[in-house]
Parts: C-alpha cells; sequence; structure tokens
C-alpha cells in the first residue's frame, strides 16, 4: 500500500513528498503512457544535453545519496570511474532486495518501472556506458514480467537501442533475474552471479569503479539511488535541496511495517521522524505501544521507543546508534520477544551466509545455538556474555556486511534489553510464551476487548 501519493495541505499527510510514488494510484502506472502523463523522460533530455562531467558534477552538487543501504554519494560513484581508459564500461542496478525488513524497491519497480529505466539512461550517459543491468531478484516472477515489458516500451521509443545516448552511442539493457541468494546483494557478490559464478563477495582492492564486471569499469547502484535522478534533473538541484536536510538532502521511501495500524509505502523527505508517519498511519495498532523498531532492515541496530524523535537521515539515526540503511521500519510492540525476534533474524542470517569467511560462517551457526537454547530455557547467565562475545569477533571483522548486520541485532539488543535476556535463564523459558505467560495473556485481551 502507498500512501505517499495522498497529500492533503495543512494535515497530517501534508509532511509527504509524492515524486517516485506521485503515479502509483493511476491506472495502469507502469506505462510508458502513463509515465510520460507526468514528466517522463523529461529529466532524460535535459541530461542528454550535458556533458557527462557535467552531468556527473551537478549530481554531486544535489547531494543525492545512495538510497541502498550505506548512503555513499551518488554522483561521487560515478566520478570514480576512469575515464580515456579504452576498456568498457558498465551500469548495473541492484535489484536483488531481500532484507529482513525492507521492500520498498519492489513496489517501485512493479508501479513505476520507467523512473528506474530513465534513471539507467541518465547514469549511463554520465559515465559513458553503452551497457546496463538491473539484477532483479528472481522470485518476484510479477515484476519481472513488468519490468521486461517496460524495457521493450522503451526500446521501441527510441530511448534505449541505437542512438539512445546521441548519434553512434547505443545503450542495451538487460534485465537478469537472480536465484535468490541474500549474499547477492552484496555488490561484488552480485557481479560474480551476474558473470555467471556463485555468488560471493570480492577480496577488494581492486574497487568495481576499476575492475567491476568483466573486469571492467562498473558503477552499482540500488533501485532507488538510480529512479531519484530523473526528477532531480527535471526540476533542478534547488527544487530537490529544498527537501531533507544539509547533509542527506532530497525525497525518499520508508517501509512502514509490523504492528502498526497501517503499514505501507511513505515517501517524504529525508529527515522526517518515525512519530511523525506513525501519526500519519494511525500509530501502532490499537491498545499497544512501541517497544523497538528498526530503521533500516534487520541489518540495522535496533532503536527503542525513547527514539521516536530522531531525524530519519544518514545523521540523525548514526547520531543514535543505527543505520538508516534502506528505511524499512519494523515497529515491534510490547507483546514481542525480543530474544525471539533475534533467533529469527539470526537464523536467516546463518541460512544465507555463504560460508566463504570463518567469521560469519562459524560465529553465526553458533549464535543460533546460544539463542535456541535461551529460548528452549537451557541458558545460563554465562551464555548471555557469549554471544555477546561472538557478536564481536564477527562485527568488522567478516569478508563483508552480511556478519556485521548479523552482529548489530545482537549487540543492540543487549544494549536496550539485556533484562530480557536474563528472564529467559531466570524464568526458565520465553516469558512471552502464551502457553505460560501472563504478560502475553494481557495484552491479547488488550487487543480482543
Amino acid at each position: 500500500m502507498s500512501v505517499a501519493a495522498q497529500v492533503n495541505e495543512g494535515g497530517p499527510t501534508s509532511l509527504l513528498a509524492p515524486v517516485l510514488s506521485a503515479s502509483w494510484g493511476d491506472p495502469r502506472p507502469w506505462t510508458l503512457e502513463t509515465y510520460r502523463r507526468h514528466d517522463g523522460y523529461a529529466g532524460l533530455a535535459t541530461a542528454l544535453a550535458m556533458d557527462p562531467d557535467d552531468l556527473i558534477a551537478y549530481v554531486k552538487d544535489a547531494g543525492l545519496r545512495g538510497r541502498g543501504g550505506a548512503g555513499f554519494p551518488t554522483g561521487m560513484k560515478w566520478q570514480f570511474i576512469p575515464q580515456g581508459d579504452g576498456k568498457p564500461h558498465y551500469l548495473v542496478v541492484n535489484a536483488d532486495e531481500s532484507e529482513p525488513g525492507t521492500c520498498k524497491d519492489i513496489p517501485l519497480l512493479y508501479a513505476n518501472p520507467h523512473a528506474l529505466i530513465e534513471g539507467c539512461v541518465i547514469a549511463c550517459h554520465a559515465i559513458r556506458a553503452n551497457h546496463a543491468f538491473i539484477y532483479l531478484r528472481g522470485e518476484v516472477v510479477p515484476v519481472l514480467r513488468r519490468l521486461h515489458e517496460a524495457v521493450r516500451e522503451a526500446y521501441e521509443a527510441g530511448y534505449l537501442g541505437k542512438d539512445a545516448l546521441g548519434p553512434g552511442r547505443d545503450l542495451d539493457l538487460v534485465v537478469h533475474a537472480g536465484a535468490g541468494a541474500y549474499i547477492c546483494g552484496e555488490e561484488t557478490a552480485l557481479l560474480d552471479s551476474l558473470e555467471g559464478r556463485r555468488g560471493q563477495p570480492r577480496l577488494r582492492p581492486p574497487f568495481p569503479a576499476v575492475a567491476g564486471l568483466y573486469a571492467s569499469p562498473t558503477v552499482v547502484n540500488n533501485v532507488e539511488s538510480i529512479a531519484s535522478v530523473p526528477a532531480l534533473l527535471h526540476k533542478g538541484k534547488d527544487w530537490f535541496r529544498s527537501m531533507g536536510s544539509e547533509k542527506s538532502p532530497g525525497f525518499t521511501l520508508y517501509s512502514l511495517s509490523g504492528h502498526v495500524a497501517t503499514p505501507g509505502q511513505y515517501e517524504a523527505p529525508l529527515g522526517i521522524t518515525l512519530r511523525q508517519l506513525l501519526d500519519m498511519s494511525g500509530g501502532m495498532r490499537p491498545g499497544h505501544r512501541l517497544k523497538f523498531w528498526t530503521p533500516g532492515g534487520s541489518s540495522t541496530p535496533m532503536l527503542t521507543d525513547e527514539h521516536l524523535d530522531v531525524p530519519l537521515d544518514y545523521e540523525g539515526v548514526g547520531e543514535a546508534g543505527s543505520m538508516l540503511g534502506t528505511k524499512a521500519l519494523q515497529c515491534f510492540d510490547e507483546t514481542t520477544c525480543v530474544v525471539r525476534c533475534v533467533t529469527r533474524w539470526t537464523e536467516f542470517y546463518a541460512h544465507e551466509s555463504c560460508g566463504k569467511c570463518t567469521p560469519c560462517r562459524e560465529g553465526t551457526y553458533w549464535l543460533v545455538q546460544l539463542l535456541r537454547d535461551f529460548e528452549d530455557g537451557k541458558a545460563t547467565l554465562s551464555d548471555i556474555d557469549t554471544i555477546e562475545d561472538i557478536a564481536d569477533n564477527i562485527n568488522g571483522k567478516s569478508f563483508c556486511a552480511l556478519g556485521d548486520g548479523a552482529a548489530a541485532c545482537i549487540a543492540s539488543s543487549l544494549q536496550h534489553f539485556r533484562d530480557e535476556y536474563e528472564r529467559h535463564v531466570t524464568e526458565g523459558g520465553c516469558p512471552f510464551d502464551p502457553t505460560r505467560s501472563t504478560v502475553w495473556a494481557d495484552s491479547r485481551m488488550e487487543v480482543t476487548a
């Protein structure tokens, strides 16, 4: 569900900024016809009239930051591509969305695929590339079909194919369906998978900008990062900077999920708070209160109800001790067992670990065993220190960020809810078990009353 296009002046939803989601409520918003009605491909005309280097500088000045996790400046990433090297250059769009709680790129592709395609053409002009790839999560077959149809429309209209970037400058765009591995969301593992090998992170340096796809200079960007470029070019960098904060300007999609009254995609300027988003969405489910939440999916350290007024931009969330990540706001109420939740997340990371490095491969396995002991009432108080020590031995010592994400939820849960782990030990099992817990039973009475 998207409420981003439902903006009422003066009301709470006036804080929203529908740009990528402006057409989502239209009939057949995924078509080229609808996209053109919303100024589609107007930004491309502006971009093609600019020199590639000037275009990169313009995106840098606008302050667009990557929307896939780390928030690295998009224009700077484009600038890293060496010029005059005689090698082919490639653009790869990371659409392998699989972080628990993250659900922004798939709805965007399903409802507005041409925004991504236009962004790809602009980015290829900037980095002087003639080939682009969209690496899509293979399970989302309806999105795959819709994306293929949008690419066909773009070829037919001349936005892709022969002379797409100007006379003698062709551009081909390939949609590739992955095979469902979480690790392929890591950019170098994605490149290996795209080349037909097993998806595993590469040793860096060299970085993809120097030796990426097929050992050639490559830019890897998130779907939302590239899809945001057309509006920026069409309406200008001053318009873009009028939203958000100084260091985190612009608009973005926030995915609100969990124990909330109205989950969905909320497109707003960077810097909005969770309290404001909950006010718009009707708050937590009736009769319940917020206990903890993630700002960017399960791999970002969890926050609590004390952080409701933290600005949801890269600096604000960072100062609060977490990461903005993919803006996947998972909200959990007081009936949720933190240990159980962290156990499920850790089981996911242990399953999805590629096994290439020892800290992640072995560490996530042992974390799962110990966390299950807490749920089963077999853990001791010393096991709390053990899982904290294992998490510390994974964090910053793994080949890629998968290990860091697995350690983050452990460390943050112990920081905020260590007493809950202790209760699992002293009470011989989960205090939130519906068969033995008055806490859970009382909460159920509140919901059903």
